[in-house]
């Protein structure tokens, strides 16, 4: 999906975070929720998956409980879905991302096929970041309202962090390239009504060294996004695109199918 930059957008100094009318728009998470059930029908027309795994990330203080609606709905599709097993997420704490990478290593030699990487806020930078480091075990990464391309400041949740973590967010991200791409086809996920992330911030800029990047724009809260019947669509659509040596990557497309078409924001407005 083709994405527009100026110096207003890209200048940390104009990424502000979500005001408070954002944030309260946070408290209808339960609803998106609910519309799976109408919504059923329709996902269960998303691309089927060719049953490779993917293991799922949760955010800040989530645990696997908070990605079990979506890793079911993936199972449906004819995925392994795999939850991350380190507990309510804290940070990269001592260990967290060592483990990550076993459990990645661990995953692609039990299925002989790449694993697929999916990450809902915080997660997503587990996501992004194990990528870059085993490029040769990860088929694809989506993530869900990630922060990666912004300063700290540009989230309502780093203060939260600090405490949850017991670290230094100024200093974790200097350890890190987070707006860099991962070398392997990447989608993020982003929501412009998000109340926790500054929406600029979950953008990916285009990558001369990964032509495969793309964004793609949901109407959805950040804390309702791995719930949200759109971004469930789309994260089964990446991953259900063709892989192999002679598989062409495409571009995510607004599907033509009878009340899913205009969910998706027009991406040239």
């Amino acid at each position: 999906m083709p994405f527009f930059f100026n110096r207003k957008e890209t200048d940390p100094a104009h990424m502000p975070a979500p005001g408070l009318p954002l944030l309260a728009l946070e408290l209808r998470a339960p609803w998106e929720f609910g519309a799976v059930l109408p919504a059923w029908p329709v996902l269960q027309r998303a691309p089927k998956g060719d049953g490779h795994t993917v293991i799922v990330f949760p955010g800040l203080t989530a645990g696997d409980a908070t990605t079990v609606p979506l890793r079911r709905y993936l199972d449906s599709r004819n995925y392994h879905p795999l939850g991350w097993g380190q507990g309510l997420n804290l940070g990269p704490r001592d260990g967290v991302l060592e483990t990550a990478k076993r459990q990645l290593q661990a995953a692609a030699d039990a299925s002989g096929k790449k694993v697929s990487l999916v990450g809902w806020s915080l997660g997503g930078i587990y996501a992004r970041e194990l990528a870059k480091e085993l490029p040769d075990l990860v088929r694809c990464v989506v993530t869900l309202g990630t922060p990666f391309a912004g300063p700290h400041t540009s989230t309502n949740a780093w203060r939260i962090y600090q405490f949850a973590s017991g670290r230094s967010i100024e200093r974790e991200t200097e350890n890190y390239d987070l707006p860099a791409a991962p070398p392997v086809p990447t989608t993020s996920i982003y929501s412009r009504s998000d109340g926790v992330v500054a929406w600029r911030g979950s953008i990916q800029a285009p990558a001369d060294h990964n032509p495969h990047t793309e964004n793609i724009e949901v109407v959805a809260s950040h804390f309702g996004m791995g719930l949200n019947p759109s971004a469930w669509w789309a994260v089964a659509d990446r991953l259900g695109q063709p892989h192999g040596p002679d598989a062409v990557w495409q571009p995510f497309r607004r599907p033509m199918v009878r009340g899913l078409h205009l969910v998706y924001p027009d991406p040239h407005r």
